[in-house]
């Protein structure tokens, strides 16, 4: 949800990946439903791991979510604090969706008055 909230958000501002700790064959239905709502489209995404990204971020945002990261070298890091909506009703999707949303604008704002 992050990744296509922030290229939608962000298109013009920064460069978007994406990934996780953890193999997974594809994204969540519910994550593309609620994303759908928002007229995001995620379907094509998958799911990818910390191995598939550039080495070299300048930013660097963890979710949280109860999982400790491997050190990734970056200018800034940021760990949004959130709760996996992962197993639960559509409607965590759609609070873990509006709150990432909240912190991917003011992510973007800051960095448009180079506040990072």
């Amino acid at each position: 949800m992050a990744e296509g909230l922030a290229k939608v958000l962000g298109k013009d501002v920064i460069e978007v990946y994406s990934a996780g700790t953890e193999k997974y064959e594809a994204v969540k239905p519910l994550a593309i439903k609620v994303m759908e709502e928002a007229n995001i489209d995620i379907s094509s995404h998958r799911p990818k791991l910390l191995s598939e990204i550039p080495k070299d971020v300048n930013i660097l945002i963890t979710m949280g979510c109860g999982v400790e990261c491997p050190f990734i070298p970056c200018d800034y890091r940021e760990d949004w604090g959130l709760t996996d909506p992962s197993g639960g009703p559509i409607e965590d999707f759609r609070e873990t969706r509006d709150i990432i949303k909240d912190k991917v604008i003011d992510l973007i704002e800051r960095i448009k008055k180079g506040k990072l």
